[in-house]
């Protein structure tokens, strides 16, 4: 079945987010999408004029290689992948799931050891072409959701295809703020937080790497954090749910971890030397996301809320923090989630979820 949403959303992928032009080469990965999707990517890249290629996964085949996977499997697979990645211009991934724990058998040292195999196409990719990655709507996260299937997907392109040019001054605003800011301090129910983002660079997501978006970030100096964080929305990484996350910090360093899966999320914050180092600070205003999901992509855009990732620093915003975690946790500052406010150099810069300097507030919900 054809959907108009369909041709709207690759248009926007296309033409604004990765901006393809003329014969440059674009690698589309379709993750358990529809071929109807994959067929829409296909058509407007080359109605750009650029060259396109596609590759289509499916979730439990993924499974199948990752179960056993041997070394040797892993460096044929990533020097074949990273010899593909260095020819393409831009890269444009839609991951669907049907099963959203299809990978949750296969053992964490496996999981790790292909996170660390495929890191240099990952590189590759991240650094060297214009790319947007997108989760694609099924009855799986519909149901996370809490909603149904048909109000789900009505909502995912009502959010996928905001006009993100709306957002752009608010968001540069932020940026200059977020740029002239030394201490941050956080606070709310389960949460007194306070460390230092000075000297690193802010940076816009304005729908031109993920979709959805409508986040700021940036990163703490690596070991400023101090205090405590409680996080509100629950949160999945390497397929395990995780609720209630609680961090407690000494000199920028997790010391307690306590969740419903404390054992686990501890095995992961041990996974290597920055795992317990935070890479990543974000506040998140996209107007048409207000509820968790269960899916990062959109729980960390959420209208009023931050994140802090423990893990991996981006290279745009960089505190030196390196690790293979890279796991964005949430929290939502809205009055209906316990509300909290959140601090630059001692002025109120959010009260429970609302921005409250002028140059900001167009990023708030009208």
């Amino acid at each position: 079945m054809h959907d108009v949403r369909f041709d709207k959303l690759a248009k926007i992928l296309v033409e604004y987010s990765i901006r393809l032009k003329r014969n440059e080469a674009v690698l589309i990965e379709a993750f358990d999408i529809p071929d109807e999707m994959t067929i829409a990517l296909i058509r407007a890249a080359r109605k750009a004029g650029g060259v396109p290629l596609a590759q289509v996964y499916n979730a439990r085949v993924t499974r199948a290689l990752a179960l056993e996977a041997s070394d040797r499997q892993l460096n044929l697979m990533a020097s074949h992948e990273l010899a593909r990645m260095k020819k393409m211009d831009a890269y444009i991934a839609v991951r669907g799931s049907n099963n959203i724990t299809e990978l949750s058998d296969v053992p964490v040292d496996k999981m790790k050891l292909i996170a660390k195999k495929l890191q240099p196409v990952q590189d590759q990719r991240v650094k060297k072409t214009k790319w947007v990655v997108l989760r694609w709507p099924t009855p799986s996260m519909a149901q996370l959701a809490g909603m149904s299937t048909e109000a789900f997907e009505d909502f995912y392109f009502e959010v996928c295809t905001l006009d993100y040019r709306k957002l752009q001054a608010g968001m540069k605003a932020l940026k200059r703020l977020m740029q002239k800011a030394d201490r941050v301090e956080i606070k709310g129910p389960g949460t007194d937080l306070n460390f230092s983002i000075k000297g690193i660079p802010a940076v816009i997501c304005g729908g031109d790497r993920n979709i959805p978006d409508g986040e700021v970030f940036t990163s703490p100096m690596k070991h400023s954090v101090d205090g405590h964080v409680t996080f509100n929305a629950p949160s999945i990484y390497q397929g395990t749910g995780f609720d209630g996350v609680r961090l407690q910090f000494k000199n920028g360093k997790i010391v307690e971890a306590t969740s419903n899966e404390t054992e686990k999320l501890n095995k992961i914050l041990d996974s290597d030397s920055g795992a317990r180092y935070i890479g990543e600070f974000s506040l998140g205003f996209n107007p048409r996301i207000l509820e968790p999901m269960r899916d990062i992509l959109f729980d960390e855009k959420i209208a009023g809320s931050f994140h802090l990732t423990p893990g991996q620093a981006y290279e745009e915003a960089d505190n030196g923090n390196r690790s293979q975690v890279h796991w964005d946790m949430v929290n939502i500052q809205r009055p209906e989630y316990g509300g909290g406010e959140i601090y630059f150099d001692g002025k109120l810069i959010r009260r429970d979820g609302e921005f409250l300097p002028k140059q900001l507030r167009s990023l708030n919900r009208n």
